[in-house]
């Protein structure tokens, strides 16, 4: 998988080799503009997903020196991941950079020499404070152990990965079905002609993306995440803002996120351990923007809010009504060594199917219990049952789905 990198514009890329078995084999993703390194980057894009932009606007604004190159020491994992067999599998991991919480190590010798390389991947240890599992300690459904849940107040013992994206574009075509060719130029006409070398070098196979990443929290050990042995609960859940952190009902998304954490702590405690990953794919990777406009239209069309139409008004508005587009998301699992998933808290079809194609056993599928979705979800629910979402439970359709219905405009605005 050695990419061949001719000089182009005086650019003479570090050799780089997706899928080697070490960090020092595959060599660094180096995308800088600094001076020390502009003429061996490798990698379109830049550091830091979503906030490169932000980046852009401090150095604009004269806050931050354009030179300015992080100083790493005591920044390394707080725990070891990997390697796994998984890392030197080039089309089990395309989406993310397996080594990108080792660069302090693997690559100081570069750094000291004045290459500007950077981690894509922080791991360190946290408390976690939830009313939810404090309500749980409280009702006696959770124990004090000392070890996961800390005190009666229901703290958690956790430890927690950020990781931001880095695409091995022939990888990432490949997963799709889709030509290299046919990714690269839609990533350069849809992002307004952003980043022209995915057109004019085709010798560059890595991307950064200017997006989102994704959290990884880990209750009980992390090394049993690639123990087969080891029992391991987990939940995937996608962003969702106004019901995650605001509390909103209109969605299962918060109780459904609780009950999972509460599961994976459940998990640890009885000698296994609990694992939730938090992709930043907010209203279906569709915008906050996006999914308000489409509860505006739902509250307020003819007959109200039903399950029958969920996905029509999302339809009419994003000409699609889901872009999270699970295909790349069992990386993150691949990267943590994951070989099996005993009890996955998730109903979503989509999820199930990638994680499953990808070769990850899911031995049980555990859907949100009936008291915990609020009044006001039941029309998301039953539409992504309908839709093919997982239930133990009877699956409505036709006149049935149009029965379910959420509260009118006038109950949510008064």
């Amino acid at each position: 998988m050695r990419a061949a990198y001719p000089a182009q514009m005086g650019i003479k890329p570090v050799p780089f080799s997706w899928g080697a078995a070490t960090p020092e084999e595959r060599g660094p993703v180096v995308v800088s503009r600094h001076p020390n390194t502009l003429k061996l980057r490798n990698a379109i894009g830049a550091y830091g997903g979503s906030y490169c932009v932000y980046r852009a606007l401090a150095v604009a604004i004269g806050a931050l020196e354009p030179t300015h190159m992080p100083n790493l020491f005591n920044t390394e994992p707080s725990v070891k991941i990997g390697p796994h067999p998984q890392w030197a599998d080039p089309r089990k991991i395309v989406s993310i950079d397996p080594y990108g919480h080792v660069v302090a190590s693997a690559f100081r010798q570069q750094m000291i020499d004045g290459m500007d390389i950077r981690p894509s991947i922080a791991i360190t240890k946290a408390h976690m404070t939830l009313e939810e599992m404090t309500t749980a300690v409280r009702q006696g459904r959770i124990q004090v152990d000392g070890q996961v849940v800390i005190n009666q107040r229901g703290d958690l013992n956790v430890v927690k990965a950020a990781v931001e994206p880095v695409w091995y574009l022939p990888g990432v075509a490949e997963r799709f079905g889709i030509e290299e060719s046919t990714l690269r130029r839609a990533l350069f006409e849809e992002t307004g002609g952003m980043y022209p070398e995915l057109i004019t070098r085709s010798d560059l196979k890595v991307f950064l993306p200017p997006i989102g990443g994704l959290s990884v929290y880990i209750f009980g050990n992390p090394a049993y995440l690639s123990d087969p042995t080891k029992r391991l609960t987990a939940r995937v859940h996608d962003e969702c803002n106004g019901s995650d952190v605001f509390g909103s009902d209109i969605c299962t998304c918060r109780p459904y996120l609780m009950y999972g954490i509460e599961e994976c702590v459940r998990e640890a405690q009885q000698g296994g351990v609990g694992l939730i990953v938090y992709f930043r794919k907010e209203g279906r990777a569709l915008g906050e923007v996006t999914k308000y406009l489409v509860y505006n239209a739902r509250k307020r069309q003819e007959g109200g809010d039903t399950a029958a139409n969920y996905f029509l008004r999302t339809e009419d508005i994003a000409g699609v009504k889901d872009m999270r587009f699970q295909a790349l998301m069992p990386d993150v699992l691949h990267w943590l060594g994951v070989t099996k998933i005993d009890r996955f808290m998730s109903m979503s079809n989509m999820k199930y199917e990638a994680i499953v194609d990808a070769g990850i056993e899911i031995r049980e599928r555990c859907a949100i219990p009936d008291e915990l979705i609020p009044a006001d979800s039941r029309v998301e629910i039953e539409a992504k049952i309908a839709s093919g979402y997982f239930t133990a439970g009877k699956v409505l359709t036709g006149d049935e789905l149009g029965a379910v219905k959420g509260r009118d405009w006038d109950d949510i605005t008064h």
